[in-house]
């Protein structure tokens, strides 16, 4: 492992058998390596996992003291009977403080460079991921319904064809797009694009997936709500959107075996509008779902994507995850592949993924611009260059449909502080 530290380390006798039985005042320990550190922690709390005691290491900043500090404070731990062992919740080895304290104080990013980090407690997930997640979200019997509904209607999903980088490629899992009425389907078939492409298999909901859409509706505008108070200070951010969430479409993912996948992306904003959120509801296997925070260069060079290194969440049956509205633009999200996983009784070793979504009026394909292509053009942000950060652009996306060259189209896009379009000043091609 990488040191906490890259001093030269002070002079010492060889060998792990000289390091004292107790730990030292902070800062005396600085100099150790990750791996000495996590040796001392072991011969102290024997009781503990490696990942354990890394994680907490981590949370306070590389102090063996304060690390063996926290350990030794008085709480209750329960072991579990269950055979399958996960991370205890790092609150269960905090120190008391001041409950004084401002409660919005942003919670420091845990994660770090070439590591990922395991979260399973909601809390831990909240404080240290722009993501809430809500364990056994439906009654046991309705998300069962939902599964098997969606299984049935996964056996004729199809894979997304698309192109990267002038080669063809598919997605490597199945999916369909789900919208509310027969005119939505014939709109969303042919005006709104998609990777510089009308979408092909477009459904009416299915009465399972209408019924618990309210369910998830009223869950996670009691999400932004308490995301707001906690984390934004009390105001929402700027370009959120005041409204109260309302989907209105849902994208249903199919991931049939441990192998299928979907890489590191963010969302599309185009027909969200920035600082989208999304609900996001698993059903089946568990999967392991990965987030890492998009960090700008530095230099014109390109930025190392796991600089800040990853976090992984896993999402059990039945478990709903907001993505709030930082999510989109400030981090990445992906499904990693495995290689195994432990079967679902009625999905096997599929996951059913729904995302529902809230597609707002002022970014139907008629309102947003439309480049030379006569294409309606894709909305980004930058996340890559310094002096551009968090700001957004309309560019074409022709060139992601296989057997067609997009345009050179580039404009900068203005929003008010409510995430709307301000009226056009012009367009700008390079």
């Amino acid at each position: 492992m990488d040191p906490f530290v890259t001093r030269k380390k002070r002079k010492s006798s060889p060998g792990l058998e000289t390091i004292q039985s107790t730990p030292q005042p902070d800062g005396d320990d600085e100099d150790e390596s990750t791996d000495v550190k996590l040796a001392i922690l072991s011969s102290l709390h024997p009781g503990l996992d490696q990942d354990t005691l890394l994680d907490l290491l981590l949370a306070h900043d590389g102090s063996v003291h304060a690390t063996s500090q926290t350990l030794k404070a008085p709480r209750s731990m329960k072991k579990s009977a269950s055979a399958v062992v996960s991370q205890m919740s790092l609150r269960s080895f905090a120190v008391a403080t001041d409950q004084s304290s401002a409660p919005n104080k942003k919670a420091k990013l845990l994660s770090k460079k070439g590591q990922t980090l395991h979260l399973y407690d909601p809390q831990d997930i909240s404080e240290h991921t722009p993501c809430t997640i809500i364990q056994n979200f439906l009654p046991l019997d309705e998300a069962n319904k939902l599964l098997e509904e969606l299984l049935e209607e996964s056996k004729t999903f199809e894979k997304i064809t698309f192109k990267l980088f002038d080669t063809v490629v598919s997605s490597p899992h199945t999916s369909s797009f789900y919208v509310e009425s027969y005119d939505e389907l014939d709109q969303q078939k042919h005006e709104y694009v998609y990777n510089g492409a009308r979408l092909t298999d477009v459904r009416k909901i299915t009465p399972q997936l209408d019924r618990v859409k309210a369910r998830v509706q009223e869950a996670v505008n009691r999400e932004i709500q308490e995301r707001i108070r906690t984390h934004y200070g009390g105001k929402k951010l700027k370009y959120q959107s005041p409204r109260l969430w309302s989907p209105n479409a849902a994208f249903v993912n199919c991931y049939s075996g441990p192998q299928e996948s979907v890489g590191w992306h963010s969302d599309q904003l185009t027909y969200l509008g920035p600082r989208a959120v999304i609900g996001s509801l698993s059903l089946g296997v568990t999967r392991e779902f990965r987030v890492r925070r998009v960090l700008p260069a530095s230099t014109s060079s390109e930025t190392n994507p796991d600089a800040s290194g990853q976090i992984a969440l896993h999402l059990p049956h039945n478990s709903l995850v907001v993505m709030h509205a930082e999510m989109q633009e400030e981090w990445k999200h992906s499904v990693t592949p495995t290689t195994a996983i432990d079967p679902h009784p009625i999905a096997g070793v599929r996951r059913i993924n729904i995302t529902y979504r809230d597609y707002r009026a002022e970014f139907h394909p008629r309102h947003t611009p439309r480049c030379s292509c006569d294409i309606a053009c894709v909305l980004r942000v930058v996340q890559r260059k310094k002096e551009n950060w968090g700001r957004y652009f309309w560019m074409c996306h022709a060139g992601n449909v296989p057997g067609k060259e997009g345009c050179a189209f580039f404009q900068w896009a203005e929003f008010d502080d409510d995430g709307s379009p301000v009226p056009k000043q012009g367009r700008k091609t390079e």
